[in-house]
């Protein structure tokens, strides 16, 4: 029975695997864009988007084709972002200073300005307001990205975090108040 079982899950997925490639394509631009505005980093972003597709084909059998592929792709980043912003904290980091000749370690750093995929992010989205996101708190960054820069209704972003309507409205005003006082501290032109 078991070995039954094991053989339906298997042809279920396979029967749907052209789906999930079909919306993944479709929407890998989108959640690209997503992931760099919640990491602020093309290499975090790359990182996100990777686990959250992986995340996405584990679990594609509990998708509902009726509901939209991005809503629900969207909670799966949410989550897995807030995930590994939690293990970061409890990384220990090490200071480049460490690393060199005489500790037999070294470090390998990549070269930010060689990377295409950066310089078309930094054309589409404004350095100071990327700046701003990127020193707020990791679930008012989230809340604000999905609203003011997705689009997204309250409910659909409450849905995505997890949260309530409340939370996520105070999560929004907080997130504004948070740029807002960046940009002013920064000396930016401030439209919110």
């Amino acid at each position: 029975m078991l070995t039954s079982l094991v053989k339906g899950l298997a042809k279920s997925r396979d029967e749907r695997r052209p789906l999930f490639e079909r919306s993944m394509s479709q929407s890998y631009r989108q959640a690209y864009n997503m992931a760099f505005r919640l990491t602020s980093n093309s290499t975090d972003a790359e990182d996100l988007l990777q686990e959250t597709y992986v995340r996405a084909f584990r679990f594609f059998h509990r998708y509902d084709e009726n509901l939209p592929f991005t809503s629900w792709l969207y909670r799966i980043m949410t989550n897995v972002h807030i995930d590994t912003a939690r293990k970061r904290m409890r990384l220990k980091t090490t200071s480049l200073e460490n690393c060199g000749p005489e500790s037999n370690r070294t470090r390998d750093i990549a070269d930010e300005n060689a990377r295409a995929d950066i310089q078309i992010m930094e054309s589409t989205l404004e350095e100071p307001i990327q700046m701003g996101l990127k020193s707020m708190n990791a679930e008012f960054r989230t809340a604000v990205v999905l609203s003011d820069i997705e689009g997204l209704s309250y409910e659909e972003v409450a849905d995505l975090m997890g949260t309530s309507i409340g939370t996520v409205r105070s999560r929004i005003h907080r997130g504004r108040k948070q740029l807002r006082n960046y940009l002013e501290t920064h000396g930016e032109v401030v439209l919110l």
